[in-house]
């Protein structure tokens, strides 16, 4: 009866209110903290499960505040439920973006368009810089930054900073008819230190970027408490741009490598055409990868973020390889010296760039993609793409080039197999979820894939050995990296907060 009148009141006045015990600093009438921010604190969302009833009006008033079409949710709303008959529960997750005190937004974002401000702590995102990557996207394990592709960026929560600076509450918290959402302060090091309120059934782990949004649960919350979304799933989005980029710069890698070094150290005479056929390849899929940009025309400032963006990395040492490749090329057809230190400058380049496109996607949001095979399967192309190109190329190509290939090839297998089994023998659902998919739905492409490695990475260049068999061999290879691209992209299973009953589960 205590907090009845309160409570009573607050619904009154509209205004959100928050029993003494859960506040950490007094609230105003306007629903935001009533005293200045102090040196090592910041803002942040308190979510209270306890009063949510799902009506989803902060979602209502997020998108009318921010201008957002309806398929586009800065803050959205999630259903977790547990118990067991007749004593069943079901409750609702109003999240926005958490302000992370470490976003990884931030931290991979290539063009620098977010930034955390030092005397709010609310992480802000610039749709100026912004060139529609969505490299954010991925790394984000809330699924906060969503893309608009009709603008060709990304777009985020920014706590309705305006509205704070004006005195008033953001809109979600403004709109919610329980008081369900509110802003307070939070000592960061303290924050640090203990971000065990953070997390809650539905949501990922707070420990991914230390999310500050403060969450208080029922005090009869079911243990077995989850998500109702697990049962379905959509593919992922394709980037039929990154699937051709990928594979056709570590088959130009590849083949650089066994090119440059058969021309330097076993006399493989004229070798030039092939090696420029390669790098033309290379260069029409840095080119093609612009079209997964939202703003392509702006891809330059993807060079910005290189201290801590692999992504930028990425496109430096690339671009770096195909320069010093050409120059070799050019020395080879002028019969000039200095091959050996501009190849080898070339080779390293390659390799490190090739690195640098693993580490795009080793992101802790993507569990599937957060492990080893994914560095491991893609040196495997490239060992297995470029011997199979030479040999596709030179009317007189060593024989060892069809044992390199089938190594190649039985590498790719041996990361295929390796990695299905990892995923589909996983705790964390997210990774025996991409198991579900590549043994269920996507199982034909899956077997097709291996197939396509099986017949051009073995059978066909240890069984033949005519021209025509080698560009057999070549095709179905390429055909099956192509493939298994594809799969890498679909099969993903991200982590993000919970959806909605009958929503399907994906990223945002």
């Amino acid at each position: 009866m205590g907090e009845t009148l309160p409570l009573f009141a607050s619904v009154l006045l509209s205004t959100p209110y928050a029993p003494a015990r859960d506040t950490l600093v007094r609230i105003s009438p306007e629903g935001i903290p009533a005293r200045p921010l102090k040196p090592e604190e910041q803002y942040r969302f308190h979510f209270d499960m306890t009063r949510c009833i799902g009506c989803k009006c902060c979602v209502v008033a997020c998108n009318e505040q921010n201008g957002n079409p309806a398929g586009i949710n800065w803050r959205r709303v999630g259903e977790v439920e547990g118990g067991y008959y007749p004593f069943t529960q079901r409750h609702y997750l109003s999240m926005g973006c958490n302000h992370c005190l470490e976003p990884s937004c931030l931290t991979g974002c290539p063009t620098e368009a977010y930034h955390k401000d030092l005397a709010t702590g609310i992480v802000h995102h610039s749709a100026e810089a912004c060139i529609g990557c969505q490299y954010c996207t991925w790394n984000c394990s809330y699924g906060v930054p969503q893309y608009n592709p009709e603008r060709g960026v990304v777009g985020k929560c920014d706590m309705c900073h305006h509205r704070l600076f004006d005195g008033m509450a953001p809109a979600c918290a403004s709109a919610c008819p329980e008081g369900a959402i509110a802003i307070e302060i939070v000592n960061t090091r303290e924050w640090r230190a203990n971000h065990v309120a953070a997390n809650a059934p539905g949501l990922p782990s707070s420990g991914d970027s230390i999310s500050t949004t403060r969450i208080t649960l029922p005090r009869d919350l079911a243990p077995d408490t989850s998500r109702v979304d697990t049962g379905r799933m959509v593919l992922e989005e394709a980037h039929w741009p990154l699937v051709f980029m990928l594979v056709l710069t570590q088959l130009s890698i590849g083949a650089f490598a066994v090119l440059w070094l058969l021309d330097l150290f076993a006399g493989g005479g004229n070798v030039s055409q092939p090696a420029l056929l390669s790098l033309a390849m290379a260069g029409m899929s840095l080119g093609a990868s612009t079209l997964h940009l939202g703003r392509p025309a702006y891809a330059w400032r993807a060079l910005r973020g290189w201290r801590r963006s692999w992504l930028s990395r990425e496109v430096f040492l690339l671009s770096a390889f195909a320069a010093a490749a050409s120059v070799d090329c050019g020395l080879s057809f002028l019969h000039l010296g200095l091959r050996a230190w501009i190849g080898s400058a070339a080779l390293l380049a390659g390799i490190s760039g090739i690195f640098c496109s693993a580490r795009i996607y080793t992101v802790r949001a993507r569990p599937a993609w957060y492990s080893s095979y994914t560095l491991a399967e893609f040196f495997a192309t490239v060992l297995l793409l470029g011997p199979l190109f030479v040999r596709a190329s030179l009317p007189q190509a060593p024989p060892w080039m069809g044992w390199a290939a089938a190594g190649g090839a039985a590498a790719q297998l041996l990361t295929a197999a390796l990695k299905f089994f990892w995923l589909s023998q996983a705790e964390l659902f997210e990774l025996r979820a991409s198991a579900r998919l590549l043994s269920g739905r996507l199982r034909g492409f899956f077997l097709s894939r291996l197939a396509l490695l099986v017949a051009g990475g073995l059978v066909i260049p240890l069984a033949w050995n005519g021209r025509a068999a080698a560009i057999g061999a070549f095709a179905a290879v390429l055909a099956g990296e192509w493939l298994g691209r594809w799969l890498f992209f679909v099969s993903v299973v991200p982590k993000t907060m919970a959806a909605a009953f009958g929503e399907a589960r994906k990223a945002a």
